[in-house]
C-alpha cells in the first residue's frame, strides 16, 4: 500500500468507487492505492464527504483530522491524515 509517512501526518493514495451498493473499504489496489466503495453519488462534493465519513469512523479520529489533499474531482485521491498513530494504520 502506498502511504507516505511525514512528521506530523501520513499521505494514503485512494481509488473511489461512487454509487456503489454499500460503503466499505476494499483493500489494496494494484497500483498500491486504496480501493473505496461508496454508495454516494459524485455529485456537488456527496462522495468526497461520504469518504471521509467512513475513514473517520474506520481510522476512530475526528473529521478534522483528514482532508483531501488532491483529487477532489477525481476518483484518484490523495488523503492526509494528520496526527496519526502506527496503530491506526494497521486497522487498514
Amino acid at each position: 500500500m502506498t502511504i507516505y509517512f511525514y512528521k506530523n501526518f501520513v499521505l494514503l493514495k485512494v481509488r473511489v468507487l461512487p454509487r456503489s451498493s454499500k460503503n466499505e473499504i476494499m483493500g489494496e489496489m494494484a497500483d498500491g492505492a486504496l480501493k473505496v466503495k461508496l454508495t454516494a453519488a459524485p455529485v456537488d462534493g456527496k462522495a468526497n464527504e461520504a469518504l471521509i465519513s467512513l475513514l473517520t469512523e474506520h481510522f476512530n479520529c475526528p473529521k478534522t483530522k483528514i482532508k483531501i489533499v488532491r483529487g477532489q474531482t477525481s476518483k484518484n485521491k490523495v488523503i492526509e491524515i494528520l496526527n496519526t498513530k502506527q496503530q491506526m494504520l494497521n486497522k487498514i
